[in-house]
């Protein structure tokens, strides 16, 4: 019986003991910014485009796994190569203002494999002044 005890004991230290190890060994998404303002733009002069900044705050490589745009106007790029610790990179974001005059506020979710924010909202906004007819 103290044989399981004992046995049961050291599972649990190693299930926490590597919890931590994993924690320690982790890639950190930093964003220099989650939000641009285009503020007024013109529908003639077609999209428009702005880079959101990121770096690798963590100790092991950083992984961009995808990003969803909340609108088909919306098209972000990001680099698909993982991302040494201590490096930048650039998620680029463009907006095409094709029949929306008027204000916009759309978001760009970016999945990564940093463990404490696995999601993370980038938001573009701004007005949209319509062609003349």
């Amino acid at each position: 019986m103290k044989l399981k005890i004992s046995l049961f004991i050291i599972l649990i230290l190693s299930i926490f003991i590597g919890a931590s190890a994993k924690g320690k060994d982790a890639p950190k998404i930093h964003f220099i910014e989650t939000v641009y303002d285009f503020g007024t733009i013109r529908e003639a002069d077609g999209p428009v485009s702005h880079e959101f900044e990121f770096d690798n705050a963590g100790s092991a490589p950083l992984v961009i796994l995808k990003t969803i745009a909340s609108c088909g106007c919306t098209r972000p790029s990001y680099p698909k190569a993982p991302l040494a610790p201590g490096k930048k990179d650039k998620i680029k974001v463009t907006y095409n203002p094709a029949g929306r005059p008027g204000e916009f506020n759309k978001t760009i979710d970016v999945t990564s494999n940093d463990p404490k924010s696995r999601k993370t909202r980038l938001r573009i906004k701004g007005n949209v002044i319509p062609k003349s007819k």
